[in-house]
């Protein structure tokens, strides 16, 4: 049987040089978009819409939808929450559909919309994802939201983490040099998440606003078996 690929992209910088070889790609961005996308439909949220711009987000909100928005780690005002999965936790938000605008996730989302297959990947449904991709048998791509076209480190180990579990079933190859970082990265902060993270930027910026609790919710995997899939511009769960 031939094998398929599994590769990390760092960036969405970089996506360029991955696209149209893979059929699913898997976004990721732990803190905290994805985490939030997965907290959202783990606690009910019908749908997810997300939109690159704040632009965007406005135009919705005009037309009554609720609707979160997030830059620099902060609520932009006017807005009815952020990206924290704690606000996707209120009852309220059950079975509604939500608009979401993030600094680096929802962007990424967007830049693989042209892929055959757009999945939410965190911490936190990553044993669920891997099952999942692991019977789908087709080319996975990871792209790392991370920081304003930079590489972070979080969104880096998760790809690594999925990238590890499909290498170690024989079934899946990769060539890339960043699929190989990405892994021992994994390998090396899989004890303890929270603590390798501690110096890394967006653990820093979080912090400095107060985010620990987001933090630590988002670091804390395999709490959902939620796998959020973009169809026809929403986000849905499996």
């Amino acid at each position: 049987m031939e094998k398929k690929f599994v590769e990390v992209c760092f960036t969405p910088g970089e996506y360029e040089y991955f696209k149209g070889r893979f059929e699913i790609v898997v976004v990721i961005d732990v803190l905290r978009a994805t985490s939030a996308i997965c907290s959202a439909f783990h606690n009910g949220v019908k749908s997810v819409i997300p939109v690159e711009t704040i632009e965007e987000a406005q135009a919705y909100q005009k037309k009554g939808y609720l609707v979160g928005a997030e830059r620099n780690g902060e609520i932009v005002e006017g807005f009815d929450f952020g990206n924290s999965p704690f606000s996707y936790m209120n009852p309220k938000l059950k079975n509604k559909e939500v608009v979401l605008s993030t600094t680096n996730g929802t962007r990424a989302i967007s830049i693989a919309s042209d892929a055959q297959t757009v999945v939410i990947g965190s911490l936190l449904n990553l044993e669920a994802l891997n099952d999942w991709l692991i019977t789908q048998d087709k080319n996975v791509l990871c792209l790392c939201s991370g920081w304003k076209d930079k590489f972070n480190l979080e969104d880096t180990i998760c790809g690594g983490a999925i990238a590890d579990a499909l290498l170690a079933t024989g079934k899946f190859t990769s060539n890339e040099d960043s699929s190989v970082a990405a892994k021992y990265i994994y390998q090396s902060s899989k004890t303890n998440y929270f603590g390798f993270l501690k110096s890394s930027s967006h653990r820093r910026r979080l912090k400095s606003l107060n985010l620990n609790k987001d933090i630590k919710h988002c670091l804390t995997p395999n709490q959902t078996s939620v796998i959020p899939i973009l169809k026809n511009g929403k986000l849905v769960v499996t």
